[in-house]
């Protein structure tokens, strides 16, 4: 039986290959997604083995929740440096600070993104050298203007020894001179970050506070465990810290890492399950058209002596040797995969660092059983139907498809699994708390149902679109009788389709919404002209306040500064801001009092947070502030927060005495004649031209959020791809097929005067008549759940709507049709080529 199985396998390998194609593109997602994160992960791991190769224990600042002041410093002090360097088994303390420093190109652009753009101390050991940064150039900084770059930063923005260069820190900008390049095996850096590096008095100056340390590295004299040297350095640790070893960093920083890859490894091995699920329909149709077209050798195989099992487990043994073969291939392309995810995501602005291709044994073994399950699996079905053919019926051609009857079982369980998703649906809907579960499994049991009852939808669809069809004359007519004959294979076809379609209108519509809703918090809310932030995300120092406060354009303006705080045992921020100008600022959706009322101890407060604590308008509450000092607010109003604006907002005057450090989140700013290309470039003037800062408009508010939403809908359409290219291959697959099947009935169309473009046309329309039911179903489904989903949004985001983008829909569907002409051009060629005699002549 598997002679007989091979043999079939090489019979008919040209109506296998879109089989073969579909599981290949199933199994190289899986395997390039398994390496390309397996390869990241690695880079990741050895960076960090090697930043923390010359750390044996690290002092590190650690609060406990509840203890200290909210704002407590950490008390890593030079004193505790040489406490700790004095010890028995000390061989070399190194104190370390870091924080961001953005700089600028020769062009004045910012390089690198945002949050990778890092600074970091040189710290000299008793040799005059840091072991973390070997110099490749120059020297070390040793004065305030002088910074050393990393090699990487410096190739880059063809920066050399004695070169200017422009960064900031907290806003202002900083005229530095390159004094040295150095190497660095920093993971941000080697992802396309930036590394700068101050001498140590400066950095404690600009990332913490004089004499303090961000974390104190220490290395043992040789013979000296790390768990050993971490018992003696905790005898001499003050409140608030900790000692760590050097291998817990590692094995945390690792953990870390893994943790982050994990959750893009299963975003990603979501698509490829999808690709999977679509690429079943296509097997599934495969082995139902083979088995039929060799009913008459199975039954003979039957009559000879071959029980049921047997002929199961030669088809399934057909499958299997297919499945493998798609699984080999589809794992060498895999590793393209892996090698190109790289690049593709660097250009999206993911930070990822190079590093040689990892190829872990969980993807070998992971594309055999996929494929060969895969393949497996959805060839059962068929190899059951293959083993209850009646020997002496089919031998006699007696041995039929299952009519209409055969599907009211079918039908009835669909009906009943689909009502109970739209059930599921309506009562996640309904507000009931909570509606993530119900919502998550009434999507599944809908699509699972809908599925189940394609071959019922399918005849009705098809029927509603019969009108057009009939424009094309007999090949029309013919396109929809033939679309319809078999309503399990047109339904199969289809709902490959329709997953790939239902997932992207889904998706397309939620994101739309998410992005009109983001835009109406961001920019409904603001009476301001302009947004002043860092690109960093880091605070802004008071000296820019000051320089726009003097600004003849600016007419009002608030800060939004965060302080820690404890509010009822919870570590909490506290936002201050300026309660006289806040109403001229904002717009925000006060349903009880409003900013006028802000000032002393009263303070107002956005929704959730009351709801979170119990306050409502007069409610007492005690504060402890980040000095350590406690005092009473009153709660005089409440207001809908948004992305900018939210939780608790005491004034400037009542927090800045409180505040360790008084630096702003953000400006908000007011001018004299609105916004303007010329106000916006005099801002910017008079703040030194800084590439770190940030100075937004209305529009450019709602410009950057447009940008994330069509950045992440990108990346969406295209792992969402793969699932369409596999549709259409089941779609090319079954047509190509079917025309085997009708070998016969075109021969006699043609020998009764249907000429070979009219038999094309039939070919094409049937294609894009099962297009257009798998293209239609999918994007009414996605609506509805997308519809669906949107009470669970709205939950977390009030400003969210649904926004139904006809455009977008109307281009999946024309994508739909073409979909379906494209997938017809290989199936219609073989129509046309077949000889008339010679079909009619064939049993």
């Amino acid at each position: 039986m598997f002679r007989t199985a091979l043999r079939n396998v090489l019979s008919h390998k040209g109506r296998l290959l879109m089989t073969v194609l579909a599981v290949m593109l199933g199994v190289a997602f899986t395997s390039g997604t398994l390496i390309f994160t397996s390869t990241i992960s690695n880079a990741y791991r050895k960076g960090s083995e090697k930043g923390f190769s010359d750390v044996d224990v690290a002092i590190q600042p650690h609060k406990k929740s509840g203890q200290g002041k909210p704002g407590d410093p950490p008390d890593l002090s030079q004193r505790l440096l040489g406490t700790a360097a004095g010890l028995p088994h000390v061989a070399s303390v190194t104190g370390t600070v870091t924080g961001e420093a953005a700089v600028a190109d020769k062009n004045g652009d910012l390089i690198g993104r945002g949050f990778s753009t890092l600074g970091a101390n040189y710290y000299p050991g008793a040799n005059g050298q840091d072991a973390r940064y070997p110099m490749k150039r120059g020297r070390p900084p040793t004065a305030t203007n002088e910074v050393a770059l990393d090699a990487r930063t410096a190739e880059r923005a063809h920066y050399k020894i004695g070169d200017e260069v422009r960064m900031s820190v907290d806003g202002p900008v900083l005229d530095q001179v390159v004094v040295g390049i150095f190497t660095t095996d920093d993971g941000t850096v080697a992802a396309g970050g930036t590394l700068v590096l101050l001498d140590t008095s400066t950095s404690q100056r600009l990332f913490t506070r004089q004499g303090e340390f961000s974390e104190i590295h220490i290395k043992a004299d040789p013979g000296t465990s790390q768990s050993a040297l971490k018992r003696e350095i905790e005898s001499i640790l003050p409140a608030h810290t900790r000692a760590v070893t050097g291998e817990k960093l590692a094995h945390d920083q690792a953990e870390s890492v893994k943790k982050d890859m994990e959750s893009m490894r299963t975003a990603l091995l979501f698509f490829a399950v999808i690709a999977l699920f679509v690429g079943s329909f296509t097997i599934a149709n495969t082995f139902t058209v083979l088995v039929s077209q060799r009913i008459k050798e199975i039954a003979l195989l039957r009559a000879v002596g071959a029980s049921r099992h047997q002929v199961i487990r030669s088809v399934l043994a057909e499958a299997a040797v297919v499945g493998a073969v798609a699984a080999s291939v589809g794992f060498v392309l895999g590793v393209g995969i892996g090698v190109l995810l790289q690049p593709l995501m660097r250009s999206s602005g993911v930070l990822i660092p190079s590093g040689p291709l990892t190829i872990p044994p969980i993807a070998v073994i992971a594309s055999l059983l996929v494929g060969v399950g895969v393949t497996v699996v959805a060839a059962w079905l068929p190899s059951r139907r293959a083993a209850k053919v009646p020997p002496v019926a089919a031998m006699a051609s007696v041995h039929t498809t299952p009519g209409g009857r055969s599907l009211v079982l079918r039908n009835s369980v669909g009906a009943m699994v689909t009502l109970g998703g739209l059930a599921l649906l309506l009562f996640a809907r309904s507000g009931s708390r909570p509606a993530g579960v119900p919502l998550a499994l009434g999507a599944v049991l809908l699509l699972a149902g809908v599925i189940v009852l394609t071959p019922v939808l399918s005849r009705a669809l098809i029927t509603a679109v019969a009108p057009a069809l009939r424009l094309f004359g007999i090949a029309g007519k013919l396109a929809r009788q033939n679309a319809v004959r078999n309503p399990r294979r047109t339904a199969t076809t289809g709902a490959a389709l329709m997953i790939g379609l239902t997932l992207t209108t889904g998706m397309t519509v939620v994101a739309v919404g998410l992005q009109r809703g983001l835009d109406k918090m961001a920019t409904d809310g603001l009476r301001a002209d302009y947004v002043v932030s860092m690109v960093t995300k880091t605070p802004l120092s008071l000296p820019v306040e000051k320089t726009l406060r003097r600004s003849p354009e600016v007419t009002r303006m608030s800060p939004v500064r965060n302080s820690p705080a404890r509010i009822e045992g919870k570590s909490r921020n506290l936002s201050g801001v300026d309660g006289r100008t806040m109403d001229a600022l904002t717009r925000l959706d006060f349903s009880e009092g409003s900013f006028s009322r802000l000032g002393g101890n009263h303070v107002v407060v956005d929704h959730k947070t009351a709801d979170a604590f119990g306050w409502h308008t007069g409610s007492v509450f005690t504060v402890t502030y980040e000095d350590g000092e406690k005092g009473r607010m009153t709660v005089s109003g409440l207001f809908e927060g948004n992305n900018l604006l939210s939780g608790i907002m005491v004034d400037t005057a009542t927090l800045a005495p409180h505040q360790r450090q008084v630096s702003d989140v953000l400006l908000l700013v007011k001018t004299k004649n609105g916004a303007s290309d010329a106000v916006k470039d005099s801002m910017t003037n008079a703040l030194g031209d800084n590439p770190a800062l940030r100075i937004q408009d209305k529009e450019d508010v709602s410009k950057s959020i447009s940008n994330m939403a069509n950045l992440l809908l990108s990346m969406l359409y295209a792992l969402l791809g793969v699932a369409v290219v596999v549709a259409v291959f089941g779609v090319i697959n079954t047509l190509a097929l079917s025309v085997f099947e009708r070998t016969r009935e075109i021969g006699v169309l043609g020998a009764i005067g249907m000429d070979r473009s009219a038999i094309r046309r039939m070919i094409q329309l049937e294609s894009v008549a099962i297009a257009v039911f798998g293209g239609g179903l999918g994007i009414v489904l996605g609506i509805f759940l997308s519809w669906a989903a949107g009470s669970l949004i709205t939950e977390r985001m009030a400003t969210y709507e649904l926004v139904l983008p006809w455009g977008r829909m109307g281009v999946f569907l024309g994508l739909a049709i073409l979909v379906g002409m494209l997938a017809a051009q290989w199936p219609a060629r073989l129509a046309v080529k077949i000889n008339s005699l010679d079909a009619v002549k064939a049993e």
